[in-house]
């Protein structure tokens, strides 16, 4: 019987990537390293390491209780962070297994890229980065999360590329790897064709609304959107040092992204709850700012590095809506009207 030990299972994976996986995959075995050295894990590699760190983080849990986009939504199917969060995840793992990439990094980026968005999704956002001195981003909010808020104030202490890939999720960034492209573009993907099935669940849009141009090249199903955006990324990606969508199937994308914003992301009907959310952030960055000392300890920690104004738009964005609007209530309604 073969002597077994615990190392040969992480020397065989990172074996594996380096016989399987593309020239232009990040292999765990030459990771850039984490800030504060660990000694390695004999079965996982580093990738899957932060993978686990992230999964079983009490931001990602929260994830369940922060809208998408849809505030309080009397239905149990609408998304919420946590579901988007795990349609990016599945988008992008099997980008990155057709296109040879590393899937274990790919994932751990995917299922920490929304760790520091707002309660009340993008409006949460928009009123912190309105009121905080310096702006406030919910992707560099992520990493502030992952280095610094989870784990008792002592951070995940995860790999440089999990970090940059998180940080430079959103259109606009430049991640170091084709891992983080990846999660990128799949961020897109998902969040375009699941906010078009709340949309119509919602009463918001119909299919038919839809520009036409874009039901015929992109699909008119869900599914049909997401296999043919997929399928392009892969036939145009394949053994490249980039992530791409062809031209014509990019700029149907766009039209459908934009077509989503007048329609969607900005009508009334699907933002009406949006300015009692705003209020309730307001309200709670306010008091939370004349009153420090009630602040948990592991924020207030901070508080000489980083300034009072971001740590205590720290510990608002870590809230859940629900648990945003019950802290409102407890501090601003009188008990006997509740």
């Amino acid at each position: 019987m073969t002597d077994v030990t615990a190392e040969m299972f992480r020397k065989h994976a990172e074996k594996m990537e380096k016989l399987t996986l593309s020239k232009y995959a990040a292999l765990s075995s030459q990771t850039k390293g984490r800030d504060k050295p660990i000694n390695e894990c004999p079965v996982r590699t580093e990738y899957v390491r932060d993978r686990d760190r992230i999964i079983h983080c009490k931001s990602f849990r929260r994830l369940k209780h922060k809208t998408q986009v849809f505030l309080s939504p009397a239905g149990d199917h609408y998304r919420t962070r946590l579901t988007h969060t795990l349609e990016v995840s599945q988008i992008a793992r099997t980008l990155a297994r057709g296109l040879r990439l590393n899937e274990d990094l790919t994932e751990a980026i995917a299922l920490g890229h929304d760790l520091g968005h707002t309660p009340f999704g993008h409006s949460g956002e928009s009123v912190l980065n309105e009121i905080v001195k310096g702006g406030f981003e919910h992707n560099v909010q992520s990493i502030r999360v992952v280095e610094k808020l989870e784990n008792g104030g002592r951070g995940l202490n995860l790999t440089f590329e999990v970090r940059d890939g998180i940080l430079n999720h959103k259109k606009s960034g430049k991640p170091q790897t084709l891992e983080g492209a990846v999660v990128s573009i799949s961020d897109r993907i998902a969040y375009i064709n699941h906010d078009i099935d709340d949309a119509v669940r919602a009463g918001v849009l119909r299919i038919d609304d839809i520009p036409s141009k874009c039901l015929r090249l992109l699909g008119a199903t869900h599914g049909e959107r997401i296999n043919t955006l997929i399928t392009d990324v892969l036939r145009m990606s394949y053994d490249e040092p980039f992530i791409r969508m062809s031209d014509e199937i990019s700029a149907s994308f766009d039209d459908l992204r934009e077509f989503m914003f007048k329609r969607v992301y900005l009508n009334k009907t699907a933002k009406a709850e949006e300015e009692k959310a705003n209020h309730v952030v307001r309200a709670l960055f306010k008091y939370y700012s004349e009153h420090i000392d009630k602040l948990p300890e592991e924020f207030k920690m901070y508080i000489d590095e980083d300034g009072e104004e971001r740590i205590v738009a720290d510990y608002i964005a870590c809230m859940t809506d629900r648990y945003a609007v019950n802290d409102y209530v407890r501090i601003f309604v009188p008990k006997d009207w509740v």
